[in-house]
């Protein structure tokens, strides 16, 4: 399972992308996640009671644990959220998150004492290059920073969020641990959501849909298999992966939507998996 554990974490992350498509038009996007946290949250407290899973420790625990849902789910996920429903192209979205793991390679040397070889630094610099190969013909003009800031946002999240839960809270049970992590997230999500009195959400099947793959799926599946990824690998390793999730994230669109795919955009895929092996190697 470990093995597989990479790839089946890149295509189920890049399926978010794909949720939010078929959900935005119906909700606001804060509405949205924070109808998806409180599911989240409810759903693993029956999984968990009934299982008798095994709760974080002490407070010190439960604080790490929070902190790092803050970073990775209220910030990352709000700010990807936000741009995309305030204007900026999903292509543009994805350069920039797709930063991160070149400042995830400095704060792990910085932060964790990690090596990063010369071969992994190659990596990621042409993983970054595929990547912004397989969005350039997606990326248009005509947004404000409004828009750009929140994407920025997002990119500190997951970066500060990967780094943190690396070296604070590396090991927890993956059903108690996401209902630490989710609790304070929709907290947070809720306070900002009542500050805006900005909530709306429209029962319609395609939100519906959206909200169940994103709940079982996302945040359920492929936010499981990111803790445990934290868990048995190195900073590096790990955000070398989101480099993979623009290239999935076309191809899932090309067989759902009809996408076209460019030559560059394919030549991009394969730069951008290159750099991932050199990186994970």
């Amino acid at each position: 399972m470990l093995r597989f554990a990479p790839l089946l974490f890149v295509i189920l992350w890049s399926t978010g992308f794909i949720g939010a498509k078929y959900g935005l038009p119906h909700a606001e996007p804060l509405s949205f996640l924070l109808v998806r946290y409180l599911l989240v949250v409810s759903l693993m407290t029956v999984i968990a009671l009934a299982m008798r899973a095994p709760w974080p420790k002490d407070g010190r625990q439960w604080f790490h644990i929070g902190v790092s849902g803050l970073l990775v789910h209220a910030i990352y996920l709000g700010g990807v959220f936000v741009s995309i429903s305030k204007g900026l192209p999903a292509g543009v979205a994805s350069l920039v998150v797709g930063i991160q793991p070149l400042l995830t390679a400095v704060g792990a040397g910085w932060l964790l004492n990690e090596a990063v070889l010369a071969r992994q630094w190659l990596g990621l610099v042409l993983g970054f290059v595929g990547v912004a190969m397989v969005v350039s013909g997606k990326i248009g003009s005509g947004f404000g920073l409004d828009a750009l800031w929140p994407a920025l946002a997002a990119l500190a999240g997951i970066t500060a969020g990967t780094l943190y839960q690396k070296r604070f809270c590396p090991s927890f049970d993956w059903r108690t641990g996401a209902i630490a992590q989710f609790l304070p997230t929709a907290v947070a999500t809720g306070i900002v959501v009542g500050l805006s009195d900005n909530f709306r959400v429209e029962w319609a099947p395609d939100f519906i849909f959206a909200l169940a793959w994103l709940v079982l799926v996302l945040s359920l599946g492929a936010i499981s298999l990111l803790n445990m990824l934290i868990r048995k690998g190195t900073a590096v390793n790990l955000a070398s992966l989101f480099y993979l999730v623009p290239p999935c994230t076309a191809l899932i669109a090309w067989f759902l939507f009809d996408e076209r795919l460019a030559g560059m955009a394919l030549a991009g895929m394969a730069l951008a998996v290159w750099g991932v092996y050199l990186a994970r190697k």
